[in-house]
C-alpha cells in the first residue's frame, strides 16, 4: 500500500494563519494612516482659510432680496454686448446671480492703482477709524461657525452688548483709586508722607490693640481672633510693613504667653471624636485645637522670616527691603527665645529648640548673643532634666556636622547644666531589689492586716497625688541627668581627640573641670595623660593651663582619691604660672580653685616644703594684683597656714636648715622656702584696702582665731572664691565704700620730729 500523504500540521496550519493575519493589520494600519492624513491635510486647509477670514473685519450678515427677472433682463440689455466676448459674458451673469458676491467684505482690498492715487488722500487712514464716547455701550463681536460654498469660506458674526458685574466695576474704581492715591503720594511732600506713615501706623496699632484685647478677656470665643491677628505678619504696605510685622510677632508672643495651658495638648483620635460630649468640653476643644493651630503656623512664620534673613532670599513682594530683614530677623529670634523659657512644657518645643541652636553660632554677635543666654536660662531653669537633655542632644549634632567650626560661646553654654546636684552613683540601699512579702517582723511591726490594708491605701493616693502633681522622681531626674551628661563627655572627647588644635579646646577644658567630680573612674588614666600632654605641650594659655590643672585636681580629689597617683608634675606647672599672673589677668578665680584642691583637701599628700614655697610665691604675687584678688590670695595662704600648722616658720626671721632661698627656680620642693620669711605682709599692712591690711595684720600674727589680730566673723566664714568675688570692682564701685574727705585741715606741731623724707630732701 502507498502510503497516505500526510496532512498540514495544527502547528503548520497556525504559522499560516498568523502569517494572513499580519498582513491584514498592516494593510488595515496602512489604510487608517492614509485616512487621518487626508483629514488632517483638510482640517489644516480649513483651519488656514478660517484664521484669514477671521482676522478680516467681519460684517454682519444682511437680508438680500431676490432682483426679478425683468430687472435682470434689463441689466443684461444695458450691457455693451458687442464690446464683450460670449465667455465673459457668461461669467458676469453667473456672479450676478450669486448673493455671495454682493456680502463679500472687500474693505480689505486695497484700490488697483494705489500708486496712482497716493496723494489724492488727504484724510489719515486712522482719522476714519469711529472713536468710541464714554457713554456708548461696550459691545463684543462673536465670531459664529463659517458658511463654506463654492466661492469660499463666508464669517459669520454678532455684536452682543457687555453687561460687566458689580463686583467688576468695584474692582476696577479700586484699582482706579489706588493708582489716584499713588500718584497722589508721588505728588506729595516728604513731610506729607511721613506724616501719612504715622497715620497709618496709628491705625494699625489699634487694630492690634483690639484684637489682642479681645483674645485675652475671652481666648475660649474669640480664638478666630488669633488668625486674623497672624494674618497681619503679611502686611504688604510698603510704608508700614516692617514696624506692623514687628508689633504683630511681639503681641502674639505675649497673646501665647498669656493664654496657653500649663500642659501639653495632644490630637484627639477618632473615637473621641465620635463620642458626644457636653458643649463646655467641645468649646475646650475647639480652643485647644485652634490654639495648636495657630501657634504652629505663628512658629512656622518665626522660622521662615530667619531663614530668608540668613539666605537673603527675595521675596515676591517688595514689601520690605533686605536691609529690614535683620531687624525682623532680630525681633523673630528674640520672640523664639521667650517662649523657649516661658513655654518649655507646651508643644513644638523641641521645634524651638531646633531652631534657636543654628543661630548660637550666628555671625551677628547680637543674636548669637542672645539666643546663648536664652540657652542658658534654660538649662538653669529646668529642674526635671527633659528641655536640658534635647538641648544638648541638639548641639551635639549641630558641632559634629559643622567639624566642630563653632563659636566657643555654643560649648561654654554647657556650663550652665543642673548637673553638680545629683549623684552619679545609687545608694545600696535604693538600688537593692524590693521584697514583695513582708517578714514575719514586719508583720508583727504593723500589728494586723487592716492597718496593713489602710497603709497600702495611703501609699496608692500618694502616688496618684504626685502624678496629679507633676512631681518627678529622682530615679527618672537621676536618669536623665546621665544621659545629658554622656552626651556632653561625648562632644569634650571627640574634641580632645580630633581638634585639639581648635580654639573650642579651652572651653572643652573649662567644662571637664566643672564636670570633673562626675567623670567615670575608666576614662582616669587616659584623660589624665592627655592633660599632662597638653600642658608640656607650652602652646597653651595660663588660663587653659589652669583649667587642666584645675581638672586633674577635681578627678583625685572625688572619686580618683582611690587612684595611687603622686601629681607632681601638675604642682611644678602651677608653681611655674604663679609667676606669669598679674592685674591685668582674670584667672585669679581658676586659681584659687586650684589651690583649694591641690593644697587644703589633699593636705596628706602635701609635703611641708611644697607647702612653704606655695604660700611664699602667693604672698609675693599679692603685691601685684588688684585688691579683690589680693584679698582672694591672702585667704588662701590663712587656709594654707591652718593645714600646715608648721609653716609658721616663714613668720620668724632667723634661718633654719642649710642653703639659701632661691626664688627663680621652679621646682617648689627644692628652693629652700624655709630659709626666708613673709616680708610681704609688712608692705600689705600699709596697703590702700582696708580689708587687705586687715588679711595682713592677721597673717602676720599667725592668724589666731581670737585676740585683737582676729578676723571678723564675715571675713573668715568666706572661701577665697567668695572673697574675690564679693570685692570686684568690675562694677566701677569700692567695697567697703570711700569716705568724704574731712573738711578741717591738720595743723603740724611746732615741736614735732623731722621726718626721714625732710632730711632727705634738705641733704639734696
Amino acid at each position: 500500500q502507498k502510503p497516505r500523504k500526510r496532512g498540514p500540521t495544527f502547528r503548520r496550519l497556525l504559522k499560516t494563519s498568523n502569517v494572513k493575519l499580519e498582513n491584514k493589520l498592516k494593510n488595515r494600519t496602512l489604510k487608517q494612516q492614509n485616512v487621518a492624513k487626508k483629514q488632517r491635510k483638510e482640517q489644516k486647509r480649513l483651519r488656514q482659510a478660517v484664521k484669514g477670514a477671521i482676522n478680516r473685519t467681519p460684517r454682519p450678515l444682511e437680508t438680500y432680496k431676490k432682483r426679478p427677472e425683468l430687472e435682470e433682463e434689463e441689466f443684461l440689455e444695458s450691457l455693451p454686448t458687442d464690446m464683450m466676448d460670449e465667455d465673459d459674458l457668461q461669467q458676469m451673469t453667473v456672479m450676478a446671480r450669486q448673493a455671495s458676491f454682493l456680502t463679500r467684505d472687500l474693505s480689505s482690498c486695497g484700490p488697483v492703482h494705489n500708486e496712482k492715487k497716493r496723494h489724492s488722500e488727504v484724510v489719515p487712514s486712522y482719522e476714519k477709524v469711529p472713536r468710541k464716547m464714554t457713554r456708548t455701550e461696550e459691545k463684543e463681536v462673536i465670531h459664529l461657525l463659517p458658511i463654506k460654498d463654492k466661492t469660499g469660506i463666508i464669517p459669520q458674526s454678532l455684536e452682543r452688548v457687555i453687561t460687566r458685574p458689580h463686583e467688576e466695576e468695584e474692582q476696577e474704581e479700586e484699582l482706579e483709586e489706588a493708582a489716584e492715591e499713588s500718584e497722589e503720594e508721588e505728588a506729595l511732600t516728604a513731610e506729607q508722607i511721613e506724616r501719612l506713615r504715622v497715620e497709618k501706623i496709628k491705625q494699625k496699632k489699634l487694630q492690634i490693640a483690639t484684637l489682642a484685647s479681645a483674645i485675652i478677656s475671652a481666648p475660649y470665643s474669640n480664638i478666630k481672633c488669633l488668625k486674623e491677628l497672624r494674618g497681619l505678619l503679611m502686611e504688604t504696605d510698603p510704608c508700614v510693613a516692617v514696624t506692623v510685622r514687628k508689633l504683630v510677632m511681639v503681641s502674639l508672643m505675649e497673646i501665647f504667653k498669656d493664654i496657653t495651658p500649663t500642659y501639653r495638648i495632644r490630637p484627639l483620635t477618632a473615637e473621641e471624636k465620635a463620642t458626644k460630649v457636653k458643649k463646655e468640653t467641645q468649646q475646650l476643644r475647639e480652643f485647644e485645637e485652634g490654639l495648636v493651630s495657630q501657634y504652629k503656623f505663628y512658629l512656622e512664620n518665626l522660622e521662615q522670616t530667619v531663614k530668608d534673613w540668613k539666605q537673603q532670599k527675595k521675596k515676591r513682594s517688595q514689601a520690605v527691603g533686605f536691609q529690614s530683614y535683620q531687624g525682623l530677623a532680630e525681633v523673630a529670634a528674640r520672640c523664639l527665645c521667650e517662649l523657649l523659657l516661658a513655654l518649655p512644657h507646651f508643644n513644638f518645643h523641641n521645634n524651638i529648640i531646633v531652631t534657636l541652636v543654628p543661630l548660637m553660632n550666628d555671625p551677628t554677635n547680637q543674636i548669637s548673643d542672645m539666643c546663648c543666654d536664652a540657652i542658658r536660662k534654660l538649662f538653669q531653669q529646668d529642674k526635671v532634666g527633659e528641655a536640658s537633655l534635647a538641648t544638648v542632644r541638639v548641639i551635639s549634632g549641630f558641632v559634629k556636622s559643622l567639624n566642630y567650626n563653632v563659636r566657643p560661646a555654643v560649648l561654654r553654654s554647657l556650663l550652665s547644666l543642673r548637673i553638680k546636684e545629683v549623684e552619679m552613683k545609687k545608694d545600696i540601699q535604693s538600688t537593692a531589689p524590693k521584697k514583695k512579702f513582708m517578714d514575719y517582723k514586719e508583720k508583727k511591726k504593723n500589728l494586723s492586716r487592716m492597718q496593713r490594708k489602710w497603709k497600702k491605701a495611703e501609699e496608692k493616693l500618694e502616688k496618684e497625688l504626685l502624678e496629679a502633681e507633676a512631681t518627678e522622681s529622682k530615679d527618672k531626674k537621676l536618669k536623665l541627668h546621665t544621659e545629658t551628661l554622656n552626651i556632653v563627655f561625648l562632644v569634650y572627647f571627640r574634641i580632645l581627640k580630633k581638634a585639639q588644635k581648635s580654639v573650642l579646646l579651652p572651653a572643652v577644658l573649662e567644662g571637664l573641670a566643672n564636670f570633673a567630680h562626675l567623670i567615670n573612674l575608666e576614662f582616669f588614666d587616659d584623660l589624665l595623660n592627655v592633660l599632662q600632654n597638653i600642658i608640656q605641650s607650652g602652646d597653651r594659655t595660663n588660663r587653659e593651663n589652669l583649667h587642666c590643672i584645675q581638672t586633674v585636681f577635681t578627678i583625685l580629689s572625688g572619686q580618683g582619691d582611690v587612684l595611687n597617683i603622686d601629681p607632681l608634675t601638675f604642682y611644678s606647672q602651677l608653681y611655674k604660672i604663679l609667676v606669669k599672673l598679674h592685674a591685668g589677668h582674670d584667672d585669679i578665680s581658676i586659681l584659687l580653685r586650684c589651690l583649694d584642691s591641690m593644697l587644703t583637701r589633699r593636705r596628706k599628700q602635701v609635703s611641708l616644703q611644697r607647702a612653704m614655697a606655695f604660700i611664699k610665691r602667693l604672698s609675693m604675687l599679692s603685691l601685684h594684683t588688684l585688691p579683690n584678688a589680693s584679698v582672694g590670695l591672702l585667704s588662701a595662704n590663712r587656709a594654707a597656714m591652718h593645714a600646715f600648722p608648721k609653716s609658721d616658720f616663714l613668720l620668724d626671721n632667723e634661718v633654719h636648715g642649710s642653703g639659701f632661698y632661691l626664688p627663680e627656680l621652679e621646682e617648689p620642693e627644692h628652693c629652700n622656702a624655709q630659709n626666708t620669711a613673709l616680708w610681704e605682709l609688712h608692705t600689705l599692712q600699709r596697703h590702700y584696702h582696708p580689708v587687705v591690711r586687715q588679711f595682713a595684720v592677721h597673717l602676720s600674727h599667725g592668724a589666731p582665731s581670737e585676740g585683737s589680730a582676729a578676723l571678723s566673723v564675715e571675713l573668715s566664714r568666706r572661701s577665697p572664691v567668695e572673697l574675690f568675688g564679693d570685692y570686684s570692682a568690675d562694677g566701677m564701685t569700692f567695697n567697703p565704700p570711700v569716705g568724704s574727705p574731712g573738711t578741717k585741715k591738720k595743723v603740724e606741731k611746732p615741736n614735732s620730729p623731722p621726718n626721714m623724707l625732710d632730711d632727705q630732701l634738705s641733704v639734696t
